[in-house]
């Protein structure tokens, strides 16, 4: 069985504005208790699933912060598959070469940096707190340092922003010689400051022409690096792909340990930790939801997931699995608009869809019926 293990490292120096996950702001953190925590939680967990992860990812908040040394014991106590891929968020701030050495030996293979610009002004608007020449000082470092590969987050449609603007930034991208991209289209989330300031007039918010010209820009410019897209969001050079996330799109199970972690368990059961650290690190099941999706939510999730990917999903695999299947009709319409293309029972996303890949699963999601079975129209909500 191939499965992941994602651990959720919930402390920031401090809340990012446009941030909404759950993060805890704090600069006195219990790291060993943390380490035990997440240790005994591993114990309570490895039941639901056979064999060793194939994956670790420490995500977050802000997983450079951990100490290496802490790095070192939570991986010690986790028996993982020869060549297991173990990646780590990191700010630019928190890699030093002291930390950079100390989570190589640790046991990190790759590092994810969260760069998000590399453009002083915006770098101020989003609250970053490493310079963005120390930040390119860091990409650097990184690359010359024993990683298996490295990651860069970049953020677009940033308030205000210019396709010019854009460019400085993959500009920087392709001098550093960066082997995989993660894009990230700002998005305005409830309650954050970056909302707020919208809403109030302050800032102005790409338009959908805009969003989608950046998007097709920021492809163009990566394919010229010989950066390939992947999946909707993330490009990489040959062998740069990150196995973890691949997990995700290929509907694998994977365990979620932390505060406000999620699960996918190989039952179907996914499960969602409480988002409460003070009581995480109290021990005990830290589970707040447990849900058994019935077999057209499980389809849902996998059509979503799967579509994601550039290898897109077997249609054949999906009714097999789960008694379901999208309408011909609505993937027929997808296919003459030019937004997929097919392949036997394989559909997967053209150029043309990956902007739109929302809309696309949310069409064919809305269109599911039983194999075999009657068609029938959209579902409705009341």
């Amino acid at each position: 069985m191939t499965w992941g293990l994602y651990l959720h490292v919930p402390w920031c120096r401090r809340r990012c504005p446009y941030c909404a996950f759950y993060v805890e702001a704090a600069h006195d953190v219990p790291w060993d208790d943390f380490a035990d925590a997440l240790l005994a939680e591993y114990a309570l967990r490895t039941d639901s699933v056979a064999g060793l992860p194939h994956t670790v990812f420490f995500g977050g908040g802000t997983p450079s912060r951990m100490p290496a040394p802490v790095l070192a014991r939570i991986l010690a106590g986790i028996e993982r598959a020869p060549g297991t891929e173990v990646t780590a968020e990191c700010n630019p701030e928190d890699c030093t070469q002291e930390w950079v050495d100390g989570a190589i030996a640790a046991g990190i293979t790759r590092v994810s940096l969260g760069m998000q610009t590399f453009q002083p002004a915006f770098a101020r608007l989003l609250n970053r707190a490493c310079s963005v020449p120390d930040a390119r000082q860091t990409a650097e470092r990184v690359a010359t340092s024993g990683f298996t590969s490295w990651s860069v987050d970049l953020m677009f449609a940033l308030p205000n922003q210019t396709l010019e603007q854009l460019d400085a930034d993959l500009d920087a991208i392709e001098a550093i010689g960066v082997p995989h991209v993660s894009l990230y289209g700002l998005t305005y989330e409830p309650g954050t400051p970056f909302t707020r300031a919208r809403d109030n007039g302050t800032f102005t918010e790409a338009t959908d022409d805009l969003w989608r010209d950046m998007y097709d820009h920021i492809v163009k410019r990566l394919r010229n690096m010989g950066l390939q897209r992947y999946e909707v969001s993330n490009f990489a050079k040959p062998g740069h792909r990150s196995a973890h996330n691949q997990l995700y799109w290929s509907d694998k199970p994977y365990l979620g340990i932390g505060p406000s972690a999620h699960g996918y368990l190989p039952t179907g059961e996914r499960y969602h930790n409480a988002p409460n650290v003070t009581v995480y690190l109290q021990g005990g099941d830290p589970t707040e939801l447990r849900e058994s999706p019935n077999a057209e939510q499980a389809a849902t999730d996998a059509l979503v997931s799967g579509l994601r990917g550039v290898e897109g999903i077997d249609l054949a695999a999906l009714a097999h699995r789960h008694g379901i299947e999208p309408q011909s009709a609505a993937v027929d319409r997808l296919q003459r608009e030019g937004l997929i293309h097919r392949d036997n029972s394989r559909i997967a996303l053209t150029d043309a869809g990956f902007p739109v890949c929302d809309a696309i699963c949310g069409h064919l999601s809305d269109r599911l019926v039983p194999v075999g079975g009657p068609s029938k129209g959209p579902r409705t909500t009341t």
